[in-house]
C-alpha cells in the first residue's frame, strides 16, 4: 500500500480542486487531520497511512488509489452551468455574462429564463436545480441606516440580492457560491456572510 506525507496529501488534494481551511496535529500525537472546506476530514498518521471520514469522504478516497499521485489526478471539470444573482447594476451584468460565455460557462441569468407561471422565488429554485454554481454580483444600489441613525447611512446591494444569496447558500452549497463585491470598502455587507471569501470588482 502507498504510504503518503501531510504535504503529499495537501498537493494532492490541492490539485483535484479541494481546499485544505484547517490543520492540527491529531490528539494522541500520532498524525495530523485536515478539514477540507465544506468537506470531509483526512486524517493523514504518521506512519503513512490515511483515514477520511464526514462529507464526500468516497470521493476523497478516490484520489488516494495505490497508483495515485499529483501528476496522475486531474481537477474537477468547471462548471458548465451558472446561476446569476444581480442587482441594479446592468454594466456589470453584462461584463460578468460576457466572460462567463468566454469561458464557455452557460449564465443563468433569471430575466432571461421563461418564467411559465411562477413566482421569482419558485423561478429561483427551478432554475438553481439546474446550475452547477452559484455568482451573486453584490453592486451598490440602494443606501440605508439603522433606524433613527442616518449618520450610519452606507451602501448597500438591493434587498432581492440577498435574499437571493441566502437562497443560493441554501440550496447549492456555500463552496458553491460565490460572492463579487463592487466598492467593497464602501458597502455593508450582510453581517451572516462575514467569514466568507469576498471577491472585489
Amino acid at each position: 500500500m502507498k504510504k503518503y506525507s501531510v504535504q503529499q496529501v495537501r498537493e494532492i488534494l490541492k490539485n483535484a480542486g479541494y481546499e485544505v481551511e484547517d490543520e492540527l496535529r491529531l490528539g494522541n500525537n500520532t498524525g495530523t487531520q485536515l478539514s477540507i472546506i465544506d468537506g470531509p476530514k483526512v486524517n493523514v498518521y504518521d506512519k503513512g497511512t490515511l483515514f477520511v471520514q464526514g462529507k464526500d469522504a468516497e470521493l476523497i478516497k478516490g484520489l488516494f488509489g495505490s497508483t495515485a499521485s499529483p501528476k496522475h489526478i486531474s481537477s474537477p471539470a468547471a462548471p458548465s452551468r451558472v446561476f446569476v444573482v444581480y442587482g441594479h447594476d446592468s454594466t456589470a451584468k453584462v461584463q460578468l455574462e460576457a466572460m462567463l460565455r468566454r469561458w464557455k460557462i452557460e449564465p443563468l441569468i433569471l430575466d432571461q429564463l421563461p418564467s411559465q407561471g411562477q413566482t421569482i422565488i419558485e423561478k429561483l429554485e427551478a432554475a438553481s436545480k439546474d446550475a452547477d454554481f452559484g455568482i451573486v454580483l453584490a453592486t451598490p444600489d440602494d443606501e440605508g441606516h439603522r433606524a433613527n441613525r442616518p449618520d450610519e447611512k452606507s451602501l448597500r446591494a438591493r434587498r432581492n440580492v440577498v435574499l437571493e444569496l441566502g437562497m443560493l447558500l441554501a440550496l447549492l452549497g456555500r463552496s458553491r457560491v460565490a460572492i463579487l463585491l463592487k466598492d467593497q470598502k464602501s458597502m455593508e455587507k450582510p453581517s451572516d456572510i462575514q467569514g466568507l471569501i469576498l471577491h472585489t470588482l
